[in-house]
């Protein structure tokens, strides 16, 4: 499964306009976390957050909703490929958490059901 839907906001910087495809590529590694047919989009913004030109000035954040639950990544790198990279890996993190909580949750449903199951006597 692939993102179907990421909005850019590149506030007039034309150098974070050509990192679209490595973005969409970044995101793709999103998909093993991701179920068919959930409501998935993507926003990612791009700016300069500091008046001088060297430095961590180049700022990426991301907020992906998946199904309603909003995941947030904010980076501030020397350039706008390393924030991208620190941005997917957060989100990465985040959304594995999510995952193994949401199956360890699941696991506890299934226990419960089988012990009512055996205090019942079926």
């Amino acid at each position: 499964m692939t993102i179907p839907t990421i909005n850019y906001k590149f506030n007039d910087l034309p150098e974070a306009q050509a990192l679209t495809e490595l973005v969409e590529h970044k995101c793709e590694a999103f998909a093993k976390y991701l179920h068919d047919g959930e409501s998935v989009t993507c926003e990612v913004e791009f700016q300069k957050v500091a008046p001088q030109q060297n430095g961590e000035v180049h700022q990426v954040e991301v907020n992906l909703t998946v199904e309603g639950t909003l995941y947030r990544a904010v980076a501030t790198e020397e350039s706008f490929e390393k924030a991208i990279d620190k941005v997917r890996a957060e989100l990465d993190h985040e959304l594995r958490k999510a995952k193994e909580k949401q199956e360890t949750k699941d696991k506890q449903a299934g226990r419960a059901a089988k012990e009512q199951m055996l205090e019942a006597g079926v």
